[in-house]
Parts: structure tokens; C-alpha cells; sequence
């Protein structure tokens, strides 16, 4: 979690597989507004687009360093791979004690994995593995 000066304090690393193609998780994570609502201290420029691939950006805010979310097409769906590597700005120009990195590294990880759970329940409105999309099944 901290390292040198030139390592982020914070690696977050996080995987989830949902049954929707990548392009319908690519216009989700295309949208400003989701940034602002899924990271809101959290201010985020994209530096490459990669379409149906993912989005990465470079991160400010309460943070400094560089965010990814990969879309990688898997079997009948998308596995979701995000990326957070950075660290904080403290207020008062402090380095952040080695307990707080570690509480906001468990936060920054519960909160990426919400995110991606939420949409999860979403995208995929009940749909299984292997199943074809609600809105085709007779």
C-alpha cells in the first residue's frame, strides 16, 4: 500500500464478471455524470479512451495519480478490471500515518467493489450465465 516517493501509496486492484457485453458497460463508464456520482472527491480526465475496451484516466482531487476501469469480453459477458493507483493530498501537507492509508485503501476497495456489484444487479436485471437477456426470452 506505500512505498517510495515515486509509488502510490494506494494499488487498488478489483475484478468483477457481469453478463452484459462490454459496450453496454463502455456507455456507462462513458457518462461525466457517473464519474461525479461513483467518485465525487474524485476529479477525472481521460487520457485514453478505448471504447468498448475502457476508459483511463488521470485522477485529482483527494486523490493524485491515475484511475482504469478495462472491459474485457469474456465467454457471454464483460469481466470489469479496475484500477486505482494513487495517493492522497493531505490538507495540512502531512504525510497520512500508515492507519489511515490502510483505512482508505479498505474504503476506496469497498466502494469500487459496490460500484461494480450495483451495476451488476442492474445491467444484468436477473439475468444468469449462459441465459440470453430478459428482453429476448419468450
Amino acid at each position: 500500500m506505500s512505498g517510495s516517493e515515486s509509488e502510490p501509496a494506494l494499488d487498488i486492484v478489483d475484478e468483477t464478471f457481469l453478463t452484459v457485453p462490454p459496450s453496454t458497460l463502455a456507455a456507462v463508464f462513458a457518462d461525466p455524470a457517473a464519474w461525479r456520482r461513483y467518485w465525487p472527491d474524485l476529479v477525472l480526465e481521460v487520457y485514453t479512451d478505448r471504447g468498448d475496451q475502457g476508459l483511463r484516466w488521470t485522477v485529482r482531487g483527494a486523490l493524485i495519480g491515475t484511475m482504469e476501469v478495462w472491459l474485457e469480453p469474456v465467454l457471454d459477458g464483460t469481466l470489469l478490471h479496475y484500477f486505482l493507483r494513487a495517493s492522497p493530498v493531505p490538507d495540512d501537507g502531512t504525510r497520512p500515518s500508515g492507519a489511515w492509508l490502510r483505512r482508505e485503501f479498505d474504503r476506496r476497495a469497498r466502494a469500487a467493489k459496490a460500484i461494480a456489484l450495483d451495476l451488476k444487479v442492474t445491467l444484468e436485471d436477473g439475468r444468469a450465465a449462459g441465459m440470453p437477456p430478459r428482453s429476448t426470452v419468450e
